[in-house]
């Protein structure tokens, strides 16, 4: 795969100009802000309904982004469990794009706390054991965000979300100052392969102090027709699909083209109608093709996030109960020790149903971005669960390798595989000690989710800026291998 093609005059000119076009309105909404702000301390959370004793501060509440508009942003930030003074902070941003942060991924998959029909319990794999983490609803118009002028909700882009999310950043540390100098990282998954590149590349733009050092997507979306084509492969290479479909989808309606047609016209041709209907057959609509390797239940995918999320909490319970994550988020003493309120909405969503985002934005390449990070010294990781097909890790592996190799980079790192509890964790390879791909084993879509220990493993070795595991802790006796019983 070759990046030539991506690499247009147009979009980056387009892009710096539209940069330094901004900056400007972005520092008058930063002063403005401060001029609104109330202070971290009447964010601080005494303690939420049915939650366990912790050794750690925790934060949530409305920063605003736009003082006229009144566009305020909703943000759980939970310190880290240990010396949280010298820690890192991460913000976490949401794909989607217009799912929750705060539901999606604080209470299901690395906060402090996971959900269960008794209440919370604590999450023996959560981030804040390593740093300091920022969970943001985002844009206005997700999960508690929200802004009192409704056309803010109509056709939102990648521009305006990373113009709010770095507005709520400058203000943030101006609310949280003693983080100032911490180490800073971006972090998120789907979607936020759009906004955490966009964000880091104009904190770099426009010369903020905030301290990046690195970004870590999973299962990005990178590039458009690269990563929804993968599909076809992915599925193809685990006998979800049969070889005359896969050949269909090479050379008569590829699924990124299927995802164009739907979005532009809302309908499919005809050609490419019959090949969505075969697909469906054949996957039959028992497999979540978010992870391949997930159960069934008969709900909708995103309410298995919670039920696994319980199962990780040793919660023994029928898989197909009530979404616990959904009505714990939507009790009026959860909202209010959170600091939260709906506004012009009845019941707090994972998923908005107000925000109509432009989804042209959706083909606009994002992959030089992370080049341009890397020639700026940011550190990039981009992870990808093994068994998600919507957005596949061969596609992301693909990219990276593109990428390096137009950068002139040397793999520093050979493909090999990572460890985590002496199992084979997943696998990496590295390019010039500042570029990392990594699949993680076992994991889906959610790589948190599904593999919560070895993404905290991953996440551990990232922020050090250390190599991820590279042997178990015992010896692997001769005669044990696969390879020797052939």
């Amino acid at each position: 795969f070759s990046l030539s093609s991506l690499l247009h005059k147009s979009i980056i000119t387009n892009q710096i100009l539209s940069v330094k076009m901004s900056a400007l309105s972005i520092f008058f909404s930063i002063l403005f802000c401060f001029l609104f702000s109330y202070g971290a301390a009447t964010h601080k959370i005494i303690s939420l309904p049915d939650q366990p004793p912790v050794n750690f501060s925790q934060y949530s509440g409305y920063i605003t982004v736009d003082v006229n508009h009144q566009r305020n942003l909703f943000y759980y930030f939970v310190e880290s469990e240990v010396n949280p003074s010298s820690k890192p902070v991460i913000l976490w941003l949401h794909g989607g794009p217009g799912c929750s942060a705060v539901g999606e991924a604080a209470f299901t998959q690395h906060g402090p706390f996971l959900v269960t029909p008794k209440g919370l319990v604590k999450n023996p794999f959560s981030w804040n054991k390593e740093a300091n983490v920022i969970y943001l609803d985002s844009p206005a118009g997700v999960g508690f965000s929200y802004s009192a002028n409704t056309s803010d909700y109509i056709f939102l882009n990648d521009e305006f979300a990373a113009r709010d999310h770095l507005v709520f950043l400058e203000h943030w540390f101006g609310e949280f100052s003693k983080f100032r100098t911490n180490d800073f990282f971006i972090a998120g998954e789907s979607y936020a392969g759009h906004f955490a590149p966009q964000l880091a590349n104009l904190i770099l733009q426009t010369k903020s102090k905030i301290n990046l050092k690195g970004i870590a997507i999973g299962n990005p979306l990178l590039e458009f027709d690269t990563d929804f084509n993968a599909m076809g492969e992915f599925l193809k290479l685990h006998g979800l699909i049969s070889n005359s479909t896969y050949e269909m989808l090479n050379n008569v309606c590829s699924y990124a083209t299927m995802r164009r047609q739907l979005r532009a016209t809302g309908k499919l041709s005809t050609s490419c109608f019959q090949i969505n209907i075969q697909m469906e057959k054949e996957i039959d609509g028992y497999i979540d093709i978010f992870n391949i390797l997930a159960d069934l239940c008969p709900v909708p995918p995103e309410k298995q996030a919670y039920l696994l999320a319980k199962e990780r909490a040793g919660v023994k319970t029928n898989a197909c109960i009530r979404d616990d994550s959904f009505a714990y988020l939507n009790r009026k003493d959860v909202q209010s020790a959170l600091h939260a309120k709906l506004v012009g909405v009845k019941v707090w969503s994972t998923c908005s149903g107000v925000l109509v985002y432009d989804f042209q934005n959706l083909e606009n390449p994002t992959i030089y971005l992370l080049g341009t990070l890397v020639k700026a010294g940011v550190r990039v990781l981009a992870y990808s669960g093994d068994q998600d097909a919507v957005i596949p890790f061969i596609a992301t592996e693909s990219l990276i390798y593109g990428l390096a190799r137009d950068l002139g980079l040397n793999i520093t790192r050979h493909h090999e595989a990572w460890f985590q509890g002496g199992q084979v964790a997943g696998w990496t390879q590295v390019y010039g000690n500042i570029l990392t791909f990594a699949t993680v084993r076992g994991a889906g879509h959610s790589t948190p989710l599904s593999q919560p220990e070895r993404s905290l493993e991953m996440l551990k070795a990232f922020l050090k800026g250390k190599p991820l595991p590279k042997r178990p802790p015992f010896p692997i006796k001769k005669g044990l291998t696969s390879h020797s019983r052939i």
